[in-house]
């Protein structure tokens, strides 16, 4: 009768649950949260754990962070499912943890996909949140503003946890090959450019590396000597070819957006739709080149086309509406559309100038007749004295300040030469000369 193999059971679990930390050093990331002396670190050092939600990507250490709270601050570790978790188990899990505080013990609740419960599931932890009955956990990929009550929310600090660097995932599949609990018994050999090209295809997502990994070893058959050599043929057999072709998180990323937007306000639409198809055939996610080209439209177009915003909101819409690969038709239009629109910047550069000013001087009075005087108080003193509303006017115009004194004839906007905006500018011409020709007419 043959014996099981040694590693039979340790091996049936995945990689990327062998390879959890268990401590809060072994924590890849986060360096912002977690790093030495940062708020979560010490939070978790001092034994001071408030409610919390965890906010981020997949595959960041979400989960797994609440896992090491739980383990370095010896409480009682439940995990709830929105799915499988009524009303009744939450009450009945709530009156164990109130029985644990009266032992001595913390019960922290970890649910993950928090936004996935709904408002009744959320509102029956409230009470025991409140009473200090159990920490909660919660993990989101959703924004919690929008998908988390209000009145649990407010009572949970939100930790807002980032995508994982290709750095910070090399680590980890480094250690993952040498340590015990993952290859580390194995003979694996595979160059750091290989695992590199996992870290890339991971696209931030630790879990994602650890499973590719995974994935490569078990079904890489050993040579005679017991090696287990991983090429880069076996990665583009195993990987999918867009994915080495096209880094969605390296340089080259970066590169081919930017020779889209540069082509698109170059008014070359031959080269934009070039710089689209590469995207688009490498895997890009189109919505990600629809919000791009939002940006691009009020950017770069502005007002001297105000249809550029319409046409860019319509694309973004069809793509979510219609995915790949039907949408690449929508995309080109809109790239074609933004190449060939008038071009203007002003806008930009507009916010960009008011931008510092404000920055500068965060703490400047609102002048008295634009402010509003809803109390008796508030009239007192003077708010909105002086107030001209400008539909009373023949001209639709008054010359009432509206700048803080210290910003007096500041100009932020500056009106482009092409398409509508020539209108603007003659508009806003026509404004200048009133306001110039009535500046006595207004006296607080």
């Amino acid at each position: 009768m043959s014996q099981p193999s040694l590693f039979a059971t340790s091996y049936s679990e995945p990689l990327a649950y062998r390879m959890r930390p268990k401590n809060i050093d072994e924590f890849i990331g986060q360096e912002h949260l977690v790093g030495d002396g940062k708020i979560l670190r010490r939070i978790i050092e001092s034994d001071h754990i408030p409610s919390m939600i965890f906010w981020g990507p997949p595959g960041v250490g979400k989960t797994t962070l609440a896992r090491i709270i739980a383990s370095q601050t010896k409480s009682e570790f439940i995990t709830f499912s929105a799915v499988t978790s009524g009303i009744k188990e939450i009450r009945k899990v709530m009156e164990n943890a109130e029985n644990n505080i009266m032992l001595g013990v913390k019960t922290i609740v970890f649910v993950d996909e928090i936004h996935r419960f709904n408002k009744a599931q959320q509102d029956a932890f409230l009470p025991f949140v409140e009473k200090g009955s159990i920490v909660l956990i919660g993990a989101t990929t959703e924004n919690p503003s929008f998908e988390v009550n209000n009145a649990l929310l407010s009572r949970c600090r939100v930790f807002v946890l980032k995508e994982l660097s290709s750095t910070d995932i090399l680590v980890l599949l480094k250690r993952a090959i040498k340590d015990q609990r993952g290859f580390g018994a194995q003979k694996v050999n595979i160059s750091d450019d290989n695992l590199k090209i996992i870290a890339e295809f991971a696209n931030g997502d630790a879990r994602n590396a650890l499973t590719a990994l995974d994935m490569l070893v078990i079904n890489c058959n050993a040579d005679e000597d017991g090696n287990i050599n991983i090429s880069k043929e076996i990665l583009e057999e195993a990987l999918t070819k867009k994915t080495l072709l096209y880094d969605k998180n390296g340089e080259e990323h970066y590169n081919i957006i930017s020779a889209l937007h540069k082509s698109m306000r170059n008014s070359d639409p031959d080269a934009a739709v070039y710089w689209l198809a590469r995207m688009l055939e490498a895997g890009e996610d189109p919505i990600y080149i629809a919000r791009r080209i939002t940006r691009f439209a009020s950017e770069d177009i502005g007002l001297a086309d105000t249809n550029a915003l319409n046409v860019a909101i319509n694309v973004y819409h069809a793509c979510n509406f219609i995915g790949m690969p039907e949408c690449n038709v929508h995309l080109a239009e809109a790239v074609i559309y933004m190449s060939l629109a008038p071009k203007s910047n002003s806008c930009d550069v507009a916010y960009m100038l008011a931008s510092s000013d404000a920055k500068k001087m965060l703490a400047e009075p609102v002048p008295l007749a634009i402010r509003n005087a809803p109390t008796k108080l508030m009239k007192e003193l003077n708010y909105g004295k002086g107030y001209q509303f400008a539909h009373d006017t023949k001209e639709k115009l008054t010359n009432m300040q509206c700048l803080p004194s210290s910003l007096i004839n500041k100009i932020y906007y500056r009106p482009g030469t092409q398409g509508k905006e020539i209108k603007l500018k003659e508009r806003l011409e026509a404004i200048k000369k009133w306001k110039n020709e009535h500046k006595d007419s207004f006296k607080i």
